[in-house]
């Protein structure tokens, strides 16, 4: 296929012409395979390439390495005989072609050499089993044994194995499916849609890492309801993520009813997901109702309420994150801080706006605050677009309102004016509640507004809660 090589960068090009010399001095053919065809073809960025060759690929690594220049390392993994070099911006994975075969209850698989035929059958979809020659009889050669290219041009995800095969073997490839096509925007072809259902309850034996790498792909994709509906609506989502599922569904009780909350979610996920790709941000609108199921309660005279939702919904986080088994630091302490915080910004839109009330939300958000504001405007949705729109509009001006109030009080970062230390300096004193205590006074006083954000008049309070608490200053340094 000669418009392949038409895509490819000069160094890309130059590259291949060295892994053909080197296949050819080794006597084992080379294919270039697998994501970096597929995105070749369809114009998309890769820089990940997957080099297939029927012989020793730690060899033909090591024999491409020696060429380019400067002399990359070469990653052995001899366990597995594939190797992975880097080169400038390119990571390119040899592995020799392979069987691959499992039973019933592994993870793992029986590997053996195969031929280039056996390592293209045993690829998860049609588009990603398409090769290229890199031989120098048809270098740069399309090999399409299972119509992938077809399946490019009418954007279908297929398998080319009978699908029961091909998720069994390793039902990873199921969330996968799901994945190319919330990432590509394509179609589930029906065959293969009806063997993810036949098999869901296979993805048991995935381990969490590999799960919530595929769903953090999803999540990252450039609609991401389009995966998550997916994954609801063929069952794997009730599996590996039962408390999204309990979002789902609507109840009414004496003619009221309170939204979906699970596509409510979807909506703000994809909301966010507009604006910005941090990842940890859409984990936040991912969870940020995941309490309501537990809070859920039906006042008369009301109607439906899910008070608290914010407070259990950030007690949840770490469990969550735990399962998935994401990092559980300062990361998740942001998804914690954002799914706690959620409704307040939103709640200034419905009553008077103190400074007082702006400036407790500015110390709690801290220098999260653009991104809490981001969550709390995608967190507004409604098939009304007047309502959207009047909420919107009363929450520009919150937004307004904090920065007015940070660039005057200074709040955002804020610091203790007086520190613990001079507080013991001051009074001659060792560590004691009374220093939580005067400046969890001073700390307030800010808030409210009794006291400006500066040295001086903190130091005076700190002076007369001292004296309060029947603390005598002996020292005056400042």
């Amino acid at each position: 296929m000669a418009e392949f090589l038409f895509k490819l960068s000069s160094s890309e090009r130059k590259i291949f012409e060295i892994i053909s010399g080197e296949a050819v001095a080794l006597g084992s053919p080379a294919y270039a395979v697998g994501g970096y065809v597929r995105d070749k073809l369809i114009g998309r960025p890769s820089k990940d390439i997957d080099i297939v060759c029927v012989g020793d690929a730690i060899r033909l690594a090591s024999g491409v390495a020696s060429r380019l220049r400067p002399i990359p390392q070469v990653n052995y993994f001899s366990r597995f005989g594939t190797a992975m070099i880097r080169h400038h911006d390119l990571e390119i994975e040899f592995v020799g072609a392979r069987k691959e075969s499992y039973v019933e209850d592994s993870r793992k698989p029986d590997i053996s050499p195969g031929t280039l035929e056996d390592d293209q059958l045993r690829r998860d979809f049609s588009i990603n089993a398409i090769s290229i020659s890199l031989n120098p009889d048809d270098f740069g050669q399309l090999i399409d044994p299972f119509n992938g290219l077809e399946d490019l041009n009418h954007q279908v995800i297929r398998t080319p194995n009978n699908p029961d095969i091909t998720f069994s073997d390793d039902p990873l490839r199921m969330m996968r499916a799901i994945r190319f096509a919330s990432q590509l925007g394509y179609q589930i072809e029906e065959n293969t849609w009806q063997g993810i259902r036949r098999n869901i309850d296979r993805i048991k034996i995935i381990s969490k890492e590999r799960i919530s790498s595929e769903l953090e792909k999803i999540i990252l994709s450039p609609v991401p309801s389009v995966g998550f509906k997916l994954l609801f609506d063929c069952g794997l989502l009730h599996i590996i993520f039962p408390e999204l599922v309990a979002l789902q569904g609507v109840e009414h009780q004496e003619g009221k009813a309170h939204k979906d909350n699970f596509y409510h979610t979807l909506q703000v996920l994809d909301n966010v997901s507009a604006k910005s790709k941090n990842i940890w941000l859409l984990w936040s609108a991912l969870l940020h109702d995941i309490a309501k199921p537990q809070t859920k309660k039906f006042e008369h005279g009301t109607g439906w309420t899910f008070h608290g939702h914010d407070a259990l919904g950030a007690a949840m986080v770490p469990r969550i994150f735990r399962n998935f088994k994401l990092p559980l630091d300062h990361k998740m302490k942001f998804v914690q801080k954002m799914v706690r915080l959620h409704l307040r910004p939103i709640a200034l839109t419905q009553e008077e706006i103190t400074d007082s009330a702006v400036r407790r939300l500015l110390f709690d958000a801290g220098i999260d605050l653009e991104e809490l504001l981001l969550l709390c405007e995608a967190d507004i949705t409604s098939k009304n677009p007047d309502k959207v729109r009047r909420y919107l509009e009363n929450y520009a001006r919150v937004r307004q309102r904090l920065h007015e109030v940070e660039e005057s009080d200074r709040i955002r970062e804020w610091q203790p004016p007086v520190t613990g230390e001079m507080i013991m300096k001051t009074f001659g004193i060792k560590p004691c509640p009374a220093i939580g205590v005067i400046k969890n006074a001073i700390r307030e006083a800010i808030l409210e507004g009794e006291v400006p954000n500066d040295f001086e008049p903190a130091f005076e309070l700190m002076l007369k809660k001292g004296l309060e608490l029947g603390l005598v200053p002996v020292n005056f340094e400042k």
